[in-house]
C-alpha cells in the first residue's frame, strides 16, 4: 500500500498532477487540507474526475462521505482521542458502508494498544521528514506489532527498503512526491521500489522459516 498525502497548501497544477498520479495507479489519496473549509473541500473534490473519488480518504469533514463516493475517513491523532472511545455515536450520522477507517499515530506502543480495529495505521516519523522542517525520524521498528502499519516521514528512494525491513507493510508519502520536479514519475519509481522491497521481505521471511 502506498498512501499519498495531499500538500497542505495548493500547488500549481495540483489537480492536473493528481489525475496523472491516479492514472499511474494511485489508490490511496489522503485529502488533508487544514486551511480549507467544508465548501472549499467540495470545490476541490468537484474538480477531480468522479471516477477517482473512490480512491480519496478525507481527514477533515468526515461528513463528506455522505455527499461523495469516497474511499474512507482518516482520524488525525487528536480527533481519534476525542471521538474513538465512543465510535458508535460518532459514526451514527455517517454512511460508512464499504468505507475504510484509518488513523495517525506517533508512538508505536499507543498504536499496539489501541483497541479500535482500524483498517490501517499511519505511524510517523520513521525518518526525518522531507516536508516538515525539524521533524526528526525515530526509526520505529514495528515487526512485533501484528497490525497493518504504514510508515511515514522521510520516505524517498533511499528509505523505502529500510521502511519495509522495519516491519511496515505500506509507505506514506508527501514531500517525496509533491516536492519533486515530476511528481508522477517519482510516484512510479517509488511504487516500483516498494514492490521490490516487499518481495525481498517475503523472501527473507521464507528463508528464516526454513532455517
Amino acid at each position: 500500500m502506498i498512501v499519498l498525502i495531499a500538500p497542505e497548501k495548493d500547488i500549481p497544477n495540483e489537480i492536473e498532477i493528481l489525475h496523472q498520479l491516479f492514472q499511474e495507479g494511485l489508490v490511496y489519496y489522503h485529502l488533508r487540507k487544514p486551511f480549507k473549509n467544508y465548501q472549499e473541500h467540495c470545490d476541490y473534490l468537484d474538480a477531480i474526475d468522479e471516477k477517482y473519488h473512490s480512491r480519496i480518504v478525507v481527514h477533515l469533514f468526515h461528513e463528506l462521505v455522505n455527499a461523495y463516493d469516497l474511499k474512507g475517513v482518516h482520524f488525525q491523532e487528536q480527533k481519534r482521542i476525542d471521538h474513538i472511545d465512543n465510535p458508535g455515536q460518532y459514526f451514527k450520522k455517517l454512511d460508512m458502508y464499504g468505507k475504510t477507517i484509518s488513523s495517525s499515530f506517533h508512538d508505536p506502543e499507543v498504536l499496539a494498544q489501541c483497541d479500535f480495529e482500524f483498517d490501517y495505521h499511519l505511524l510517523s516519523p520513521v525518518f526525518s521528514s522531507i516536508s516538515k522542517e525539524g521533524y526528526e525520524g525515530k526509526g520505529f521498528n514495528v515487526n512485533h506489532i501484528d497490525k497493518y502499519i504504514v510508515g511515514m516521514g522521510g520516505i524517498n528512494d533511499e528509505t523505502v527498503n529500510p521502511t519495509i525491513k522495519l516491519g511496515f507493510k505500506g509507505i506514506g508519502v508527501l514531500g517525496g512526491v509533491w516536492n519533486m520536479e515530476n511528481p508522477a514519475e517519482r510516484f512510479v519509481a517509488l511504487k516500483k521500489q516498494y514492490g521490490v522491497a516487499v518481495q525481498e521481505k517475503k523472501r527473507t521471511s521464507i528463508r528464516n522459516k526454513n532455517f
